[in-house]
């Protein structure tokens, strides 16, 4: 065998070392998507060359909370009767909107060195049912005022509009004229109107429309909101009603205690006598002297 075959034979033999035995260092993120109440697979693959039995774990996350619901061959106490691991899949029999989040598989082979992570983020769709929403009936020229729309069941998350008699309340005030005079900040992913400062032009009806792309959007129904100035008339009138009563009040005590129907508490107090008091003198004083004496 000359230099070049056996340089040859050295490279070759390198490459397919190298092919064989490095560790599989790598992540993947793949997405799933599923309508409700069916069974899903969730694909973790390898290759053979992590053994015929690598360690396998899964990993849930969902609002920034972690917990593992695979390991050892095992489903873990929650989840136990609703998952399964067949070769290369964690299978759902049946899943929930609560199980939209992200999934982690770990597998480590029998190799030292030898590992993978793969990363699935599995969307259970499910359309927007009809939002909660929290609109004031009142309020009061130039304070803060925020309106509210939720929707809990929606899959991926809604996101909102609002409208105001019937129009679709641009996302800023300077978009349509008929919206100028009003002064708000619109949160489509939050589900908030904010009106800061309010004004008398933000009275109407508002109702507030969910949509995730799932089935229909949803509305919750109209409510409307009056904006009224401060009342200086009323909150000067409850200051007089108060005046007065306060006092009647004190003309009232001032008469009972005139015409007698309230004790006099001063001249009670000054017509008690005041007791004074001494200590007997003892029998063996020096000074005691008997000034009368008991003839029998």
């Amino acid at each position: 065998m000359d230099r070049n075959q056996v340089w040859v034979f050295f490279v070759s033999t390198y490459v397919c070392s190298f092919l064989l035995f490095e560790p599989a260092l790598s992540q993947d993120i793949s997405t799933v998507t599923c309508k409700e109440n069916i069974e899903v697979n969730l694909p973790c693959g390898y290759s053979a060359n992590f053994g015929n039995s690598p360690r396998i774990e899964w990993k849930f996350k969902s609002n920034n909370n972690e917990q593992l619901i695979f390991y050892n061959g095992q489903p873990t106490d929650a989840y136990v009767g609703r998952i399964s691991w067949i070769p290369g899949y964690l299978r759902f029999n049946k899943v929930t909107r609560k199980d939209t989040g992200v999934y982690s598989c770990e597998v480590v082979g029998d190799l030292p060195g030898q590992y993978k992570e793969v990363q699935v983020n599995l969307v259970v769709e499910v359309p927007p049912s009809t939002p909660v929403c929290s609109i004031p009936t009142s309020a009061t020229t130039g304070s803060r005022v925020t309106l509210t729309c939720f929707d809990k069941d929606g899959s991926p998350p809604c996101t909102y509009k609002w409208y105001r008699n019937n129009v679709l309340v641009p996302d800023s005030p300077s978009q349509i004229p008929a919206f100028q005079n009003s002064s708000y900040i619109l949160d489509s992913k939050a589900g908030t109107l904010t009106f800061n400062p309010v004004s008398k032009a933000d009275t109407a009806d508002y109702y507030c429309q969910a949509s995730n792309g799932i089935g229909n959007p949803t509305q919750c129904g109209a409510v409307r909101m009056e904006v009224r100035d401060v009342n200086v008339g009323g909150i000067v009138a409850a200051v007089i009603i108060i005046l007065l009563t306060i006092a009647l009040i004190g003309l009232a005590v001032w008469y009972a205690q005139r015409k007698g129907y309230l004790p006099d508490l001063k001249a009670k107090s000054q017509s008690k006598p005041k007791g004074v008091y001494s200590q007997p003198p003892e029998a063996d004083d020096p000074d005691f002297k008997q000034k009368s004496s008991f003839v029998v």
